[in-house]
């Protein structure tokens, strides 16, 4: 039933404007990698480290993202997706200058 929803939001989004799809898409794909990046990486802030991951998505990889947030639980799926983009050189600059650099002064 979540999941359908998801996907029908999904659908939804392709009549806003790119902005606006951009945007609920990467709010929705947040709500997959939180809990990814908790359960892989305990202890990393997990805000400006999700935004480090949602950031170095691809687009192909940002809607994967958005629709497992319609899941009850992470699947090892999109717990290895969050892993792989996390430890791409783009998303540890990212974790290091914003994400935890201010955690670390």
């Amino acid at each position: 039933m979540i999941r359908l929803a998801a996907i029908g939001a999904m659908v939804a989004l392709v009549g806003c404007a790119p902005d606006l799809q951009d945007q609920i898409a990467r709010d929705a794909a947040k709500r997959s990698v939180r809990p990814a990046l908790a359960e892989r990486f305990p202890g990393v802030p997990l805000e400006p480290a999700s935004d480090c991951v949602i950031d170095n998505a691809n687009a192909s990889e940002l809607t994967r993202l958005a629709l497992a947030a319609g899941q009850p639980t992470v699947s090892e799926e999109t717990s290895a997706l969050v892993a792989e983009i996390a430890t791409r050189p783009g998303t540890l600059r990212c974790l290091t200058t914003d994400g935890l650099a201010p955690f670390l002064r």
